[in-house]
């Protein structure tokens, strides 16, 4: 509609300025020296929807961090969107390779860089700024409420309780979360499906004590040795996880299936290129993009152990550790999976070293149907601003919520991403492209006209 963009035009440039405000907090949800910063970024938020129009916007208290809630009610007997999403990041670290500070947003080439500039904090505020333009341009017409988290990046414990204590307040007819990639602003796409995860933590312990190196090597396991060796046995010649029984609950993608997952446009050269790197890696017998959306997979996120300081220190240690991620495709149970995984490090560990694994978190994966008026709603528009139609497509991230919004609200899911796979997430120099920016402000109202409940 030209009254939205009209308005939108008109004021870009604050939305940008506002969108910078909530990327210079570090709102680092891992660590506890930012709980304070977690604060001002949930009073921030709150702040915004406010300023949006929002008739009411409150902070809750978890036992962790808090969640903000919002709401604009137009007509009760109208269908009522729940809009998720998070405001916490991931760690910066290593900092030493970003080329501009991670909490000190800046604008290269038309593309904000920052943590939590595409995940989640961009994508989020497009939510808010689409929700303004709809008021302030009397064309909202549905019910819209916000739940916005500061867990997402740590298995979003809090806020399952949250949900669960709060369904009443939570009622809606869908819920709408951008939090997700896009294949381009070229090649539109909307992801199905994510994979769920299992993340644990590894501590293996050798001798009681750390030893020389020189007068006990070789004569006592070192357990960053054995750790190494363990870890390297959780995948064949075939790269195929080697675990018994990893496997038994997959549900195994149609021909049909992977032949719309094909139709997807895929450079190779383009993907090593970008990556910089010779070769690629993965199960065999899958491409690429079915290695990150239809089959589980284990990876090693962290392994350290012994002296990693400056200069040599020839020590045999005491101890190694290792944070290992399984990422879980449909039917798969996250809990049945840790189980599983540290079942089989404590089997396979050797009788020189003990191993004790405690789980950090996990989430299901999900998959969402493409019949349901939700996800019509968001194709269609993505279809009227980017002139064509979206392509299905699995993502290979985890949102740990949304098996739980299915469950206890009882509604579906759309996952209407605006990101890039290549704008790092999770990574030094994390972007997220203006461009992005604009298109996904320009495009929620229309899911918001579309959308008939």
């Amino acid at each position: 509609m030209q009254v939205w963009k009209d308005y939108q035009e008109k004021n870009k440039e604050r939305f940008l300025n506002e969108l910078l405000e909530l990327l210079r907090i570090p709102s680092v949800s891992a660590k506890a020296e930012h709980k304070p910063d977690m604060i001002a970024c949930a009073e921030a938020v709150k702040q915004r929807l406010i300023e949006a129009g929002v008739d009411k916007a409150e902070i809750f208290a978890t036992a962790g961090h808090p969640v903000v809630y919002a709401e604009k009610i137009v007509n009760p007997s109208k269908p009522t969107v729940l809009v998720y999403g998070h405001y916490d990041v991931q760690p910066a670290e290593p900092l030493e390779l970003w080329k501009s500070g991670p909490f000190e947003p800046v604008i290269i080439d038309g593309k904000i860089f920052a943590r939590g500039s595409c995940d989640d904090k961009g994508q989020m505020y497009m939510h808010i700024k689409a929700l303004e333009t709809l008021i302030q341009t009397n064309t909202l017409e549905n019910n819209i409420k916000f739940c916005i988290e500061g867990e997402e990046e740590v298995g979003s414990t809090n806020l399952a309780k949250f949900v669960i204590a709060n369904k009443e307040l939570l009622k809606a007819n869908c819920v709408l979360i951008s939090d997700s990639a896009m294949i381009s602003l070229d090649t539109p796409s909307l992801d199905i499906g994510l994979r769920g995860l299992s993340y644990i933590e590894v501590e293996v312990t050798g001798p009681n004590r750390d030893l020389h190196s020189g007068v006990y090597g070789g004569a006592v396991a070192n357990p960053i040795t054995i750790l190494a060796k363990m870890i390297a046995s959780l995948h064949d010649e075939n790269n195929h996880i080697n675990i018994p029984g990893f496997y038994d609950e997959v549900i195994i993608s149609s021909d049909a299936e992977r032949k719309l997952m094909a139709a997807a446009p895929f450079n190779e050269q383009d993907y090593k290129d970008d990556l910089g790197i010779k070769e690629l890696w993965g199960e065999r017998d899958y491409s690429t993009n079915e290695r990150t959306g239809i089959r589980p997979t284990i990876e090693l996120n962290g392994i350290w152990g012994g002296y990693t300081g400056e200069g040599a220190k020839t020590v045999l240690p005491s101890k190694a550790f290792a944070k290992i991620s399984a990422r879980l495709v449909p039917n798969q149970s996250s809990g049945k999976i840790t189980e599983m995984l540290i079942n089989h490090l404590q089997k396979i560990a050797p009788p020189y070293v003990t191993v004790k694994a405690t789980l950090h978190h996990g989430g299901e994966p999900y998959l969402t149907p493409i019949n349901t008026s939700a996800y019509q709603a968001a194709a269609k528009a993505i279809e009227t601003c980017f002139g064509k139609v979206p392509i299905p497509v699995r993502g290979g991230g985890s949102i740990p919520i949304c098996s739980l919004f299915e469950k206890e609200l009882g509604v579906k899911v759309v996952l209407m991403g605006f990101g890039l796979d290549s704008d790092n997430l999770h990574s030094p120099n994390e972007k997220f492209d203006l461009a992005n920016f604009y298109k996904g402000i320009e495009t929620i109202p229309y899911f918001h006209k579309y959308f008939e409940g």
